[in-house]
């Protein structure tokens, strides 16, 4: 009887996932932060959407920027180790299916069994086979610099648009309050949504994210407050 049953996998989604929960996040949390600061030392609308829009800007910039070059970093690493996996099979191929036997032995296989599978994959796919079982390569896992960058960019720009149109809309005398507010109550759904999707606890997640960002936009408004000169 043929089953209809699909296995769900939440590690496919890693990749994007994790760059995009990370712009999203820091999108909302570091605009907000902008926000508040500016608010509580300059108390001027202007002056806040400005600085809203600036974080916005440069944030998805820099995010989308440092995505890519720390994943462009780890691409190189992973296409080196696969170069240098291509010439070791070429020039020792004996030791290679060793070593790969080896590893399958270490996971509880028996030996001549490991040795057995080992040759099988070597006839189909040698580099795969190595790529996936010796380096920990796949097509899941491996780098995707643009894909990661874009997710950065996309997701870092809606988070920020959230304070940025608070800066716009709420009372000045209370804008502190409305950023905060507003704010945590993104970062919850963001959490949550965040959580769903990479079938992980959600009360643990939206809790984790709300104490931050709390933390985070303390220290920013107390900064602010402190340190900010009022204009008159």
């Amino acid at each position: 009887m043929e089953s209809n049953f699909v296995e769900k996998h939440y590690v496919t989604r890693m990749g994007w996932l994790r760059a995009s929960v990370l712009g999203a996040n820091d999108g909302i949390l570091s605009t907000t932060s902008i926000v508040i600061g500016v608010a509580a030392a300059n108390p001027e609308r202007n002056a806040i959407i400005l600085a809203a829009l600036a974080g916005l800007m440069a944030g998805a910039m820099s995010m989308a920027a440092g995505e890519y070059v720390s994943v462009s970093s780890q691409a190189d690493t992973e296409s080196s180790d696969l170069t240098r996996e291509k010439r070791e099979l070429l020039e020792m191929p004996e030791s290679e299916l060793a070593e790969l036997a080896a590893i399958y032995v270490a996971r509880g296989i028996d030996p001549d069994l490991a040795l057995k599978v080992a040759s099988q994959l070597t006839k189909h796919d040698a580099l795969a086979a190595h790529a996936r079982d010796e380096l920990g390569i796949n097509e899941i896992t491996a780098a995707k610099p643009l894909q990661a960058a874009f997710a950065s960019f996309g997701s870092f720009t809606f988070g920020a648009l959230l304070p940025f149109l608070v800066s716009m809309l709420a009372p000045l005398a209370f804008m502190v309050y409305y950023q905060y507010g507003f704010s945590i109550i993104f970062l919850m759904i963001l959490g949550a949504l965040a959580a769903k999707t990479g079938g992980s606890r959600v009360g643990i997640a939206v809790a984790r994210i709300a104490f931050w960002g709390t933390a985070a936009m303390g220290i920013t408004a107390l900064v602010g407050h402190f340190f900010g000169v009022s204009t008159v």
